[in-house]
This record gives C-alpha cells, structure tokens and sequence, in this order.
C-alpha cells in the first residue's frame, strides 16, 4: 500500500506541478516584473534546505525581501535578531518589501516551488523543509522527520502557520504528526485545508 501511495503522491505531483506551470506562467512573468520593479533585484532565489534523507535541496522563491536583507545586524534590533535564531521567521520582518508582503500574505512567493516539485526535490504535501541549524530543534526525532519527502504545503501550514511556534514546541508536533499518519486522505484534507487557509489568509505573515 504505501508503495502504490508512494506512487500515486509522485504522479500527481508531476500532473499538478506541470499544469500549475502552464497555467500560472502569466502570473509568474507579471510578480517577476513587479519584484524587479521594487528594488531592482531578481525576481527569484534560492534557499538551501534539507530535503529527504538530509539531502541538500535549493529550494525556489520569488524574492520577498530586500537586496540586502542577509545583513542581519543592520537591519534588526536585537529583540527581532533573537526571535530569528529562535524561530527563524520574524513577526513584521523590516525586511520584507511592499510586493513582498502581499506576496507573503497570499502565499504567491511560494508558486516558484513548481519547479521543485516538479524536480522531485519536494511533493505538494509534506513536512516544511528545514534549514540546516533547525534539523536540531528536533533532536533524535530528525532522521524520522527527514525519512518524508518534505513538502510545499503540509499540516503545519494549513493548520497553524505562523500560529504554532518552535519554543512552545506546537510546530514539532505537527509536524511530526503528519509523519506519524500520512497517507492519501491525510494529503486530500491538508490539501484543500491549505486552499481555505490561504484565502483567508490565515496565519499570513
């Protein structure tokens, strides 16, 4: 069972990813142009995370942040630069641009992730792929969490979101839960949970 699932989840990953390519290319070429707009910069970037088995992944975005935005000291005060290290996100980042902020608030930012799905680097559902220094936030349970596919959507995001954080230990859970129960309908509810989430923007940061 869970190889036929194992290859149905990768079926419909290359059937959606490609459709999603084909038919949100307009959309693409118009967020490029209003990123480039902003500040000048290019539209995308590319993120190093751990994907399954801790392979090292680059994972694609439309850039929702500043040129500079990896001068951390500069551009944060020291409460911000803590809760980065903590959870690795920040509560109204002073880095993120006008465009970038929607993009965020509407989840276009993620869109460039297509392309990774479609590569095979993640699946359409999975755990949040994870830097580097977050693998150990999660202790002995690591080679578990990284023994799935991560994903572009999973039960963290549709969810919780930004709602459940690492130091109350709520995103772990989560996360490991949909290790603990994936399947095909687990994937269908996330899913269609994560429509209902991003248009009401829930969570949205």
């Amino acid at each position: 069972m869970t190889l036929i699932y194992l290859g149905l989840k990768r079926l419909t990953d290359i059937i959606l990813s490609l459709a999603g390519l084909l038919v949100l290319s307009p959309i693409f070429l118009v967020i490029s142009i209003l990123v480039n707009a902003d500040d000048g910069g290019s539209p995308f970037y590319g993120h190093e995370r751990v994907g399954k088995y801790g392979k090292k992944i680059k994972v694609y975005k439309f850039r929702s942040m500043r040129k500079d935005a990896g001068d951390l000291e500069t551009l944060l005060t020291p409460a911000q630069l803590e809760q980065y290290k903590r959870e690795f996100k920040i509560d109204n980042d002073p880095r993120i641009t006008k465009v970038g902020n929607f993009l965020r608030k509407t989840s276009l930012d993620e869109l460039p992730q297509l392309l990774n799905i479609l590569k095979g680097d993640i699946s359409i559902i999975g755990p949040r792929p994870i830097v580097e220094k977050e693998t150990k936030i999660y202790g002995e349970d690591v080679a578990k969490l990284l023994s799935v596919k991560p994903g572009l959507t999973g039960y963290w995001q549709a969810y919780a979101r930004n709602k459940a954080t690492y130091e109350s230990g709520e995103r772990q859970k989560m996360e490991m839960y949909y290790v603990d129960h994936f399947g095909m309908w687990t994937d269908i509810k996330i899913f269609f949970k994560t429509i209902i989430s991003v248009v009401h923007q829930e969570g949205a940061q």
